[in-house]
């Protein structure tokens, strides 16, 4: 792309923000135009496409501080007209062009901000699209399968493969996968979403998961089978008098991540009987009479009132 083709481009007004916008305004514009024009999401619709790269060009200068301000100054430039200085260098409304910037001509001010600086080819755009997995595969790995084009034409075949142990909100990147360009393509980031499971959830490296017991299970002990993310059972032993919310922890059943293994925390969660038929309800009572003598709000009575 011709340098007079880049700096004659509004970036502001293709992201629609205020030149004055702050970063995290730009940031949180492109992810909505991004989401919204993805071409996964507009299969087939090559003018959307267009604009998801227009898009992806404009936060590439205005996401970076440096480009930026770059941009900014070579674009005011531009609307006043000292852009059209001659390609020898020349002068800008009475000033030599070359010293405001350091030297060199006009043309290659816009050609320095696309490649970093250098001269010469540049690779594509790094691309970014969103996938969503289960919590079971984020903690296991899986491989996606993207259809994603990044040139207009048919959409492309991805592989992408997820790592073991992954959180909500991880990016991976699959280099080569972005946008063409003259020196080869740019690269994809895929941003990872992952789905609540029912049962399980992770503290770190930890599964957690929340039992319920009885309170027969839980006065008198008891071995109880819990499941595991993997699809077998272990068994926990609960002491007789058991807490409700203790937490019991199953060694080497959690997230494995660099060469270690996290562990399963089990809470204890005491179920209270909605009904009772009469003979538990007698045997409660029964109970009720045989503990009567005990005060369970003893110690929390007195430390309340000191």
């Amino acid at each position: 792309m011709a340098a007079r083709d880049l700096y004659e481009k509004d970036f502001y007004k293709i992201l629609g923000v205020s030149k004055n916008a702050p970063a995290d305004e730009i940031k949180k514009k492109y992810r909505s135009l991004a989401r919204e024009l993805h071409p996964d999401k507009n299969k087939g619709d090559v003018k959307l496409e267009e604009q998801f790269k227009a898009v992806s060009e404009a936060y590439d200068i205005l996401g970076d501080d440096k480009k930026r301000a770059e941009y900014d100054e070579a674009r005011s430039l531009y609307e006043k007209g000292g852009m059209r200085a001659p390609m020898g260098g020349g002068n800008y409304q009475g000033g030599d062009f070359g010293d405001i910037f350091g030297g060199g001509n006009p043309q290659d001010i816009f050609a320095n901000l696309f490649s970093g600086g250098r001269r010469g080819p540049r690779k594509g755009q790094d691309l970014q699209t969103e996938a969503t997995i289960t919590f079971k595969e984020s903690i296991f790995g899986t491989t996606l399968d993207l259809r994603l084009s990044t040139d207009g034409g048919p959409a492309q075949n991805i592989t992408a493969r997820v790592p073991v142990g992954v959180n909500d909100g991880a990016k991976i990147r699959v280099k080569g996968k972005g946008a063409p360009g003259e020196a080869g393509p740019g690269d994809l980031f895929i941003l990872l979403h992952v789905k609540p499971h029912s049962v399980f959830a992770r503290k770190g490296e930890n599964l957690t998961i929340t039992l319920p017991v009885t309170f027969p299970e839980a006065a008198l002990g008891a071995d109880i089978k819990v499941p595991t993310l993997t699809g077998d059972d272990v068994t926990v032993r609960l002491a007789p008098g058991t807490s409700n919310g203790r937490v019991l922890r199953v060694k080497g059943r959690g997230v494995t991540k660099a060469g270690a293994t996290g562990d399963l925390l089990v809470t204890v969660e005491v179920q209270v009987p909605k009904r009772l038929d009469q003979k538990a309800e007698d045997a409660l009572k029964n109970f009720a009479t045989a503990t009567e003598g005990e005060d369970v709000r003893a110690e929390f009575n007195s430390k309340a009132n000191s």
